[in-house]
């Protein structure tokens, strides 16, 4: 990015009026770009808010408070699980709220469940945070969302239903989970098994509906999936009796983690990777480029989904048309996946 020639940081504290003459625009300018106001060009915010990084300015929160009405306070609120999309999510959104101007207030909970969302969301509201994100698009998340519509502050569910709620950011899993799909039809794969994530899941749904789009996109019947959990084990577990199964060519898996509890299961049962099956997966968690073969997976940018949530709860507050909710996913081809040889397709 360019930097604004003609001066660095100050060696006093620097202030509002500093951001002004270093940008090259008013005071009120600045004071909307820090307090988050809409009905600005781009070009004027980013060079406002490159003029605050470059001068080191810090906004008086106390002070946009009282004027503002505002509290610049964003809340977050994720699980324990530790899964690695929830919290590179988590991580990104606290990132891009601090580089938007706000504060972020998180809580992490033990689950997902109705009683521990509410008291979560109630907690935040104490604060006085001007937007919540909900981070896990379960059925209780959702439900929740919705009831919180009408009490004022926006309640935004990253993976959501935008049939269920009114604020949701997230990858297009439909459009990925056919991406992977369809890289194993291609290849020439036609007893394609799929194994799936909790079906109290959003993410989980959608990625199945994404395989059985491509499946009958294809001509080709799809067989019941086998249901996980997220977690290794259970990807494991199901890994024991898709090995046994000499009709399954290919599997393609709604995370990585069950991924990687597949491949496990089919090595120590002595079936090759890709040459008895061909296993995919979704997220391309950092370890999937180094698994053994190496996974061919579904790329979520959870970066992008971190910084769009913060786009739309800015576009919210503000009353402005709000951006795109869908970020496009990428299919990563690795070494995990193959034609199937000629004398295993199907006659």
């Amino acid at each position: 990015m360019t930097e604004i020639i003609g001066r660095g940081p100050l060696e006093r504290t620097p202030v509002m009026a500093d951001v002004a003459r270093l940008a090259g625009v008013s005071l009120q300018t600045v004071s909307r770009v820090v307090n988050g106001q809409g009905n600005l060009r781009p070009e004027t915010r980013e060079r406002v808010l490159l003029a605050v990084r470059q001068l080191g300015y810090r906004p008086n929160s106390a002070a946009r408070a009282l004027v503002t009405r505002r509290s610049a306070t964003i809340g977050v609120v994720g699980s324990r699980g530790g899964y690695w999309g929830p919290t590179t999510v988590h991580r990104t959104i606290q990132a891009a709220g601090r580089e938007a101007g706000y504060f972020v207030s998180s809580a992490n909970l033990p689950s997902l469940t109705r009683d521990e969302l509410v008291d979560a969301i109630d907690h935040l509201r104490d604060q006085s945070v001007e937007a919540i994100v909900l981070i896990g698009g379960t059925d209780d998340a959702l439900a929740v969302a919705r009831e919180q519509e009408d009490l004022g502050t926006p309640v935004l569910v990253v993976e959501g239903d935008p049939s269920r709620t009114r604020w949701t950011v997230g990858v297009d899993q439909v459009a990925g989970a056919e991406l992977g799909t369809a890289h194993l039809i291609e290849l020439g794969h036609t007893e394609i098994l799929h194994l799936g994530g909790p079906p109290s899941w959003t993410e989980s749904r959608s990625r199945q509906t994404g395989w059985r789009n491509a499946m009958h996109a294809a001509g080709l019947r799809p067989a019941p999936p086998i249901e996980g959990d997220w977690s290794a084990r259970s990807g494991y577990e199901a890994g024991t009796e898709i090995a046994r199964r000499e009709d399954v060519t290919a599997v393609f898996c709604a995370n990585d983690q069950m991924a990687l509890g597949l491949l496990r299961a089919l090595s120590e049962a002595g079936r090759s990777v890709p040459g008895d099956i061909s296993v995919v997966g979704f997220d391309d968690i950092p370890e999937a480029a180094y698994l053994v073969p190496p996974l061919t997976t579904v790329r979520q940018d959870f970066t992008a989904v971190g910084q769009r949530a913060i786009e739309i709860i800015r576009a919210a507050l503000a009353g402005e048309t709000c951006p795109d909710r869908l970020i496009a996913p990428e299919l990563v081809v690795r070494a995990s996946s193959a034609s199937i040889p000629p004398a295993r397709k199907r006659k």
